[in-house]
């Protein structure tokens, strides 16, 4: 078979994503601090950008210095006597406007220093200094330090402490440290009983039942009958089963109840105390208010800068002649980035906003009455009303908050999958949700209801709901199964 080369020509139409595109398909899924961030790059790496409320600043600081220096170009024109600090024909005199009550506070305060002066008026105060809590395992290196163990020990105990998770508990075996350490496991378990007398106690256990005794070596007349049930009926502890502990240990059921309310006040996880991860504050991108009998959506714009294409860089190219071919170019590149950059942005507050409008429009028995008026809502019946791709509508409500009359929520909070109702119709899964939990929170202790049994009262209140979801929906809510919410007087 021969081979030969030819030339065809073909028209083919494809989907190209160019780096612009991509930069404002990025820019939608960008929280609100997120996008600042982003706006505060971009204006370092491109100098044709610039914040159009910091231009405006800036030029009437230079106005007003401009007019000051005029001012005191006019008044060293006359004859007068008295110069800047307060000074007459060489005598030192007070200002007339000297504040003595600010001068007082400042300089006249207890503990002030040189450092302190400084540091500024601007500077923020005490409460608003961020600081690093103790973690756990600074805590318990520090008890090590003040210990009076040998130089041995103390490095087994650094490398035990290193495998304390922040709940307190041992997460590493001891055949395993002792591999790493290249000792013995007698050693490590030697070691491992002192840092288990540390603060907080209960500290270094291996499970929950260590952790319980290690904290129950510490009580005193009842620590019998409170070391029983931890290390043999744990179990029956958890599902509040005590005349069943009674009848086997043949103990009064008082005596069962009073022990077992000691160990409900033992601390399951010893390290909660410690550390933890500092609190997320939330800005809302989004503001609903009611304004007469409607709600009006408001975009939170608060701290963006409002970026523009600098006017010095406008007339650079307007010159022509003046600026050579390699900077032309170069500014012109810039300014096409910086165009788009303020275009994307631009689009997306647009996007933002119509998203946002339409939940409160699908979602306004919500915002009307509450969590029970919630309905079901998917992305498409969105993506619909404002003629936009569901992948657009899932990007924009990515990260963000809606700051409402009900409270703070994110937007994907307002999709949710619908139940079916025996009646037709359907209602929000979180507002079968808040059902169940008023269901458990109505509940007689001693008899609580089971799964099936919420099953059937849903379905007497017109939800068709089954067995299985209302497991989901309960341990979604961290609710505990009815065998381990029973509790008998």
């Amino acid at each position: 078979m021969a081979l030969e080369l030819k030339q065809s020509v073909r028209l083919a139409q494809q989907l190209v994503i160019t780096p612009q595109l991509q930069q404002a398909i990025k820019l939608l899924q960008l929280s609100r601090m997120e996008l600042a961030e982003l706006i505060q790059s971009e204006m370092l790496e491109n100098p044709v950008l610039e914040d159009t409320e910091a231009g405006s600043a800036d030029a009437e600081e230079q106005s007003s210095s401009e007019k000051h220096e005029q001012a005191k170009d006019e008044d060293r024109g006359h004859d007068h006597s008295v110069d800047e600090v307060g000074q007459t024909d060489g005598t030192m005199k007070e200002p007339s406007d000297f504040d003595w009550s600010n001068y007082l506070e400042t300089y006249n305060a207890p503990g002030y220093t040189m450092e302190r002066e400084s540091r500024g008026e601007e500077s923020p105060t005490f409460e608003n200094v961020l600081i690093q809590t103790e973690s756990l395992q600074d805590h318990l290196m520090w008890q090590l330090h003040l210990s009076s163990m040998p130089q041995e020990d103390v490095r087994i105990a650094a490398e035990i402490i290193g495998n304390i998770n922040d709940d307190g508990y041992l997460q590493s075996s001891i055949d395993e440290l002792a591999t790493k350490l290249q000792c013995g496991p007698e050693a490590v378990e030697s070691v491992l009983l002192k840092v288990q007398q540390f603060d907080p106690s209960g500290v270094g256990a291996r499970d929950i039942r260590e952790c319980l005794l290690l904290q129950v070596k510490q009580i005193g007349d009842n620590a019998g009958i409170v070391t029983i049930l931890i290390q043999d009926h744990l179990q029956d502890l958890e599902r509040h089963n005590y005349a069943a502990i009674a009848k086997k240990l043949d103990v009064p059921l008082d005596l069962v109840k009073e022990a077992a309310h000691l160990v409900s006040n033992l601390e399951p996880k010893p390290g909660r105390p410690f550390g933890g991860d500092s609190p997320q504050y939330i800005t809302p991108d989004v503001y609903v208010a009611k304004v007469g009998e409607n709600y009006v959506v408001t975009l939170n714009e608060d701290g963006l800068p409002k970026l523009r294409v600098s006017d010095f860089y406008r007339r650079a190219l307007m010159r022509g002649s003046d600026v050579g071919d390699k900077t032309k170019e170069y500014i012109q590149g810039r300014m096409r980035a910086a165009a788009w950059l303020i275009k994307s942005i631009h689009q997306r507050q647009q996007t933002l906003y119509k998203v946002a409008s339409s939940i409160v429009k699908f979602q306004r028995e919500f915002f009307d009455e509450g969590l029970m008026s919630l309905k079901p809502l998917v992305l498409k019946d969105v993506a619909d009303d404002i003629e936009m791709h569901e992948s657009t509508i899932s990007r924009v409500t990515t990260n963000k908050f809606m700051h409402t009359p009900r409270g703070i929520y994110e937007l994907k909070f307002f999709f949710n999958s619908g139940i079916q109702q025996l009646e037709g119709g359907g209602v929000a899964s979180e507002a079968v949700k808040l059902m169940v939990k008023k269901l458990i929170n109505a509940e007689d202790q001693a008899s609580p209801l089971s799964d099936q049994e919420i099953s059937e009262k849903l379905k007497a209140m017109n939800v068709d709901i089954a067995r299985r979801t209302v497991a989901k929906y309960r341990e979604s809510m961290n609710v505990l199964p009815s065998s381990r919410r029973k509790r008998t007087e």
